[in-house]
Parts: structure tokens; sequence; C-alpha cells
């Protein structure tokens, strides 16, 4: 803790957080393409990097990981509109000093009670309320949030939370004015970030321009950011190689694509690594015929993981639980013990006459197919591995056709578990066991789609989330991804990696290695042209 005030006392005295010197160039609009429309322009209403990406430069966290540390740690988190925090001594309370002269995009200025505002919002205890509460699951264990004066918040929690930091510091804990409605930031946000929104046209763009009275002296470099949405990612390919955009959307350039763009444009910078994004099935537990123990486990024993990573990666894939592998990963299973799980190990023939004899049990056979529809998002990271996992599922007699949802309706028909089984892609929002598990896993989330129930799974996550100690806390939480991955609560396919590709003029780019919505404040970016 000590540390961390050190810190934060430090970059607070300079106003920013420093990056490597540089002849930095300010003017220029970044040109960006974007893959969907978005649902809305709310960070705390949406669940996509689609909203992440273009949305994270408008606002301010209390706190923020370091933009230029690639590997996002409790080490890496500096001061946003917090100059300062610390713990009381059973860490239940975490206090934040306050910048003093922050001013919303409208002219209004940022206080202490924006901060409660927020977190009332968030944990449903305020008047305003969000049309749907996304990361609800995150808090349920702030009790309330507290001011003293202008420039001092205080977040109370029922119990110690060692990953409340972490939590804080990610691109999808922007705080949020008080005087504008949760209405309102969905459709024309108001932050205190370096870039204000300026408007939203679905199926065509996305445009923000530079604050000029941002908070930090000399920031942003780039006078706005415009976001082209292109659905068809070949079509986006080749207007990125022919220099229309200045950047790829981010870890969405397959390997294949890549050979593409290194071949037609050799100029361009490609940063490979994890796309923090794992691929899984989701069987809905609560209805016919995936409410029974033995479908389940055949479907998990069918599975080919080195066929999707081959096919769709061109080899380049992890094999993983649900926290992403190390070595980019901080809590991810070790190799030895994830292959000891049903399906991970062994011969694929082998696994697959396995999981025949229990499809058998369960009355089905070659004269008795299963019919299914796969629902999944109508992008193309969703539809080509449902494809594959349709293939596979027929060496079990479980016969399928693609149910195909857009983006604005997909999270809602998951949560309303409208659906037998779907395939789902989810990202690493937080690199802490903490936001995995509560937000999707545990049984009382409203994100938990699978309607997984396990109140051993549910003791080792709350066990696990008090812990203190470092090394013993790391321990259980893979006991707890273990245990889920026995009981097929979304059993992971794979971990996907890919690329992001930008134009050499575009500098000050880091890509985050452990979570693809941490990294997008954009204000030390820069155009050399």
């Amino acid at each position: 803790m000590r540390r961390g005030l050190v810190a934060a006392a430090l970059a607070a005295c300079l106003g920013f957080v420093p990056v490597a010197a540089s002849a930095q160039k300010s003017g220029g609009t970044l040109r960006i393409y974007h893959r969907d429309s978005p649902a809305s322009m709310s960070i705390h209403e949406e669940g996509t990097i689609g909203v992440i990406l273009p949305m994270m430069g408008v606002f301010n966290n209390l706190v923020v990981y370091d933009q230029h540390v690639p590997q996002n740690s409790e080490k890496s988190i500096v001061p946003d509109l917090a100059t300062s925090w610390a713990w009381n001594d059973d860490h239940t309370a975490l206090t934040f000093k306050l910048r003093d002269g922050v001013k919303w995009h409208d002219g209004k200025p940022f206080t202490a009670t924006d901060v409660k505002c927020t977190f009332d919002l968030l944990t449903n205890q305020g008047q305003d309320r969000l049309r749907l509460n996304y990361r609800e699951s995150w808090w349920p264990n702030v009790k309330e949030t507290t001011v003293n004066g202008n420039t001092e918040a205080t977040i109370h929690l029922k119990k110690p939370q060692p990953a409340l930091l972490a939590m804080l510091a990610a691109g999808y804990t922007p705080i949020y004015p008080c005087h504008v409605s949760s209405a309102q930031m969905r459709q024309h946000p108001i932050g205190t970030g370096p870039f204000k929104f300026v408007e939203y046209k679905p199926n065509q763009n996305i445009r923000f321009a530079k604050n000029p009275d941002y908070w930090k002296p000399g920031r942003p470099y780039l006078d706005g950011i415009d976001y082209t949405i292109i659905p068809n990612r070949s079509t986006a390919i080749l207007a990125f190689i022919a220099g229309n955009f200045d950047m790829t959307f981010p870890y969405e350039v397959t390997f294949p694509l890549l050979k593409d763009i290194r071949k037609q444009a050799p100029q361009a910078v490609c940063q490979e690594g994890a796309a923090n994004e794992s691929v899984g099935m989701v069987m809905n537990m609560t209805k016919p015929p995936f409410d029974n123990a033995d479908v389940r486990e055949a479907v998990a024993l069918t599975l080919d993981r080195k066929s999707f990573i081959d096919i769709l990666g061109q080899g380049e894939g992890n094999i993983g639980g649900a926290l992403l592998p190390p070595p980019e990963g901080v809590w991810g299973m070790p190799t030895e013990r994830l292959m000891t799980l049903p399906g991970y190990g062994g011969d694929v023939k082998q696994n697959r006459d396995k999981a025949r004899e229990l499809m058998r049990k369960a009355g089905y056979g070659p004269d008795k197919h299963l019919t299914i529809k796969l629902s999944t998002r109508n992008i193309a990271v969703y539809r080509d591995p449902a494809a594959i996992l349709l293939d596979q599922l027929k060496e079990i007699w479980i016969d399928g056709d693609l149910d195909l949802v857009e983006t604005a309706n997909w999270v809602p028909k998951l949560i309303r578990k409208d659906f037998i089984v779907a395939l789902n892609v989810l990202g690493t929002g937080v690199d802490d066991p903490d936001v995995y598990f509560y937000q999707n896993y545990v049984s009382a989330s409203k994100r938990n789609y699978a309607g997984y129930n396990d109140p051993e799974f549910d003791r080792l996550v709350d066990a696990q989330s008090q812990e203190l100690d470092p090394v013993k806390r790391k321990q259980m939480v893979q006991d707890a991804d273990y245990r889920l991955q026995q009981g097929l609560g979304r059993p992971i396919i794979y971990h996907l990696r890919a690329a992001t590709c930008w134009q050499p003029q575009l500098k000050g780019v880091t890509l985050m290695s452990n979570s693809q919505y941490n990294g997008w404040r954009m204000e030390d970016w820069w155009l050399d042209r």
C-alpha cells in the first residue's frame, strides 16, 4: 500500500503518467474501422469492446492501468481522477483523495458526489437506474459510498476484497456525472476525458473531438477520432491496406488476414498476441436436453480443441480454463493440471467413443439424433467457430442449425436464457478471478447464462475473494477454476490469438497483453503526418 501511495503521489504531482520522450505532434484525426453497431454509447450498460474502444477516451476512472505497461497488474495501477488512495486496517474501506478543478465536458465541476452517484448507480442504491446493469455482479460487496467534502470519497465493503482496486482500474469502470441521467448517457454521454462525444450514426460512424479543457496539460495530441462501421471483415482489411484507416479493429486480424496485410502493406505495424477472448459453449442447464449431465459431458468429450486452433488460427491459439492462460494471464491453470480434465487430455477418438456411450445412455444414437439450434452473435469471430462446432457435434448424433443474433439483441437473449445451446466469445474485462467468477459463473449472477449452480464453487469463489495473501489466493483460484471446468459451467474451447495493425504514422500505441478493455484512453497517441 505504501508503494502505491508513493507512486500515486508522484504521478499526481506531475499531473499525468509520463511516457518516453519523443517529438509528439498535435493535430490530425485518427481513423479506425469498427466491426458493428453497438446498442448504445453507455459503458455501464454494455459489455462489448465495440463500446469500450471508442468510449474509454470520453471518461476518466478513479484509478486506471498505466496505458504504457502491457500487462495489467496491481503494480501498473496509477492515479486518474483520484490522486491517492488508502485502505483501512481490515481492508473494508478504500478512501480516495480526488483532483480539484476537473470539469465535465459541459463545464460543470467534478466532485466527490459524482463518485458516490456512480457507485450508487452501479449498486442499484441511487434514484436513477440503468436500463441494463451489465456489471451488477461486480459490485455486490459494496455496502455504500460516502463523501467528505468535494475531494474525498470512500467505498465501504461488506467484507475484504483485495481485487477492488483492479476492478476500479478497468475501462469498464468510468465515473459518470451526477447531473446527467443514465438515459442521456446512452445517447450523448458526458465525461471528463480527453475526447468529447460528437455523434453516433448506427451502421455509419462514431465521431469524437478533442477536449480543449482536459485537465492534463497538453493532452490529447489528436484533434479527433473517427470510427467507420464496416461489418465485413475482409472489406475492412482491404480499406486498411489501401491506407483509408490508421488502425484495424483491435485483436481481430486473423492469421490468414495478417498474411495479406504483410504482403500488401508491408509498412504496417502489426502486433500478434493473446486476443484476451475465450471461445466457449453455453449449454442451458435449465432446459432439456442439456439439463442432463450425461449429454453435457458427451459434448465436452467430443470437442477437438486443436482442430479449432488449426483451422481458425493456423495453429495459433491457447487451450485453457476460464482464466486466461499464462504467460499473458496471471491466474490461469498450469497445463499439466488442465490436461486431467474431461476432453482436454487423451485421444480424440477415445474421447468420442466415450461420448457416444453417454449419448446412448441419454436415449440417443445413430437412429435417434438430437436436433438443436446453436445460437451465436452475427459477427465473424462468433460465426466461424460455431460452424466448426456444429460439424464436431455430428460425431455424437447432434444435428443443428445456426441461429444468428444481431449484436444489440445478443446479451439480452443470453440473460433471458432464450436459447438451448450457444457459442459465446467472452472477453477479459480484468485479469482477476473476482471479475471472471462473479460476473459469469456464480449461481446468483444474471450473466451466469448456463444456469450453472454449484454451492461449493460459490464458496471457493467467496473464499479466494477475501484472501489477502496473493500466493494462497492463486492456489484457491485455480482450485475453483478446476471445479468449474469439471462441472462444465461453460466449456472453454480455446483462447484466441490474433493481431492488431496500425499504419506507421500512428505513434504511442501500447496493446494490453491480458485485457482488451483497458488500453483505449488514447490521450498520448499521436499522428506523425
